[in-house]
């Protein structure tokens, strides 16, 4: 009898540490990436200071509206360099190419469609992005939606954060590109 009382409460124990035990074990509820790339963007907005076109890297073709102070219609094309590190002047490991747009009129914000385009001996491809950037916020994340090359069918996120700003004319970008389906 003695030996079956012992049993339960043994028994009784795993039910009720196996749910707790299983529930500490989980690290994260996000999968792992099967890659993780960090870049820096740049961007050199032809404009007021900087009007010399060689040295800028994008261009605003609509001006802004008059529906808010926020620079709100504005649709900026853009070809910029893509770095491992800050410095602008390293050599690029890949270009950015597509557009942004001013969206909101109560707030800076933009709609970002773009390629990372890779041409080097470390990668081949392109890896195309779009999303919401609400450019007061620390962190923004953007949707991978597809890509070529080495990164072929990719999906993921791309979390920017804003790392430099002067004015409306130049800011670079630091991007933390997470894969999570890898082929």
């Amino acid at each position: 009898m003695k030996g079956l009382v012992v049993m339960a409460f043994c028994f009784f124990l795993l039910l009720v540490a196996s749910p707790s035990a299983l529930a500490s074990r989980k690290s994260s509820k996000y999968p792992k990436p099967c890659k993780q790339i960090v870049l820096y963007y740049h961007d050199i907005l032809f404009g007021r200071t900087r009007n010399i076109l060689s040295n800028s890297t994008s261009y605003r073709i609509t001006n802004a509206t008059n529906l808010g102070n926020y620079q709100f219609g504005s649709l900026i094309i853009f070809d910029d360099p893509i770095t491992k590190d800050e410095n602008l002047r390293s050599p690029p490991v890949a270009a950015a190419q597509g557009m942004y747009v001013y969206d909101m009129r109560t707030d800076y914000s933009t709609f970002f469609a773009f390629s990372l385009i890779f041409n080097s001996t470390e990668h081949k491809g392109t890896i195309n992005i779009m999303g919401s950037d609400p450019l007061g916020a620390p962190t923004r994340d953007l949707s991978v939606v597809g890509g070529t090359g080495d990164f072929f069918m990719a999906r993921g996120i791309v979390t920017f954060t804003t790392e430099a700003i002067e004015s409306i004319e130049y800011f670079r970008l630091k991007m933390d590109i997470k894969l999570y389906e890898c082929y």
